[in-house]
């Protein structure tokens, strides 16, 4: 009677969970390569700056609005820079760490299908970072842009691009903390029924906020990962899951008058011809 209305908090899928053990490797592996990927992309420094002043000329083409326009409001207050630079730097990794492990737990079925998007994601981007390097805005003199980061604190870049061992910084398009805090989102809404699962979409909306403010991204590099995660959701599909088969009732009790199939002659009862023939007079 509730089969159809169970609340997905009470999703009957663990059987859908995969080895723990399997799974942390699978992560770690995939963590590796994004870290090793992107330092792969590194010492490409002219390219990147060149191809960052096309991303600027082609924004103001389109009358994409400007980055300074965010910056100016985090510009006003110090306080508000500082937790903008903060949440750029501690939020990224552990809240898509937080989500993965949750869904683990709570929706095998949707864990394992967020981890697909995201790995589809994460190489998507990495190949960008690898053919089209990019300088961010706060590196780019003629943005007219603060490095928030480097001027309030914190930063998890070196103060000298070209020669960071820790990061590459000419790995900004697309933008993977974009990326990343919009599947977060979308994951937990889609896994949740409660009224107020929407608000999980603030995270994408704060990182947008965060990474153009701070100007560590163009507009450009969360468009372009926008449609990367839209083509990724579009192909991975999240499995429906299998319904529940019920018993059929026998052919005999199709109906509350329904005479049984066969019964035995006995004398002097009508034949089963007119039987069936009166039965419906």
């Amino acid at each position: 009677m509730f089969a159809g209305s169970r609340p997905a908090d009470q999703e009957p899928d663990s059987a859908a969970r995969p080895p723990l053990v399997r799974e942390l490797l699978l992560v770690a592996g995939l963590f590796a390569i994004y870290k090793f990927g992107r330092q792969a992309a590194n010492g490409h420094v002219d390219e990147a700056f060149r191809n960052a002043g096309h991303v600027w000329d082609f924004e103001r083409a389109v009358h994409l609005p400007g980055e300074g326009t965010v910056q100016g409001l985090l510009l006003h207050n110090e306080t508000l820079v500082h937790l903008a630079n903060t949440y750029y730097a501690t939020v990224h990794f552990p809240a898509t760490l937080l989500f993965l492990g949750w869904l683990y737990w709570r929706r095998p079925r949707h864990y394992v299908w967020s981890r697909r998007v995201l790995a589809a994601l994460t190489g998507a981007a990495l190949a960008l970072h690898l053919l089209f390097p990019l300088a961010p805005p706060r590196l780019l003199a003629a943005t007219g842009l603060v490095d928030t980061g480097q001027v309030y604190g914190p930063t998890v870049y070196g103060g000298t691009p070209a020669t960071d061992s820790m990061a590459n910084q000419f790995a900004a398009m697309p933008s993977l903390h974009f990326g990343w805090a919009v599947m977060v989102g979308v994951g937990l809404v889609v896994a949740t029924r409660s009224r107020w699962r929407w608000l999980w979409l603030l995270h994408p909306a704060i990182t947008l906020f965060v990474i153009v403010g701070t100007a560590n991204h163009y507009w450009l590099d969360s468009i372009v990962v926008a449609a990367l995660l839209s083509v990724a959701l579009a192909a991975l599909r999240l499995p429906r899951t299998e319904p529940v088969g019920h018993i059929p009732w026998p052919a005999a009790a199709a109906g509350p008058y329904a005479v049984p199939a066969a019964l035995p002659a006995q004398s002097g009862d009508r034949s089963p011809s007119y039987a069936a023939s009166g039965a419906g007079r």
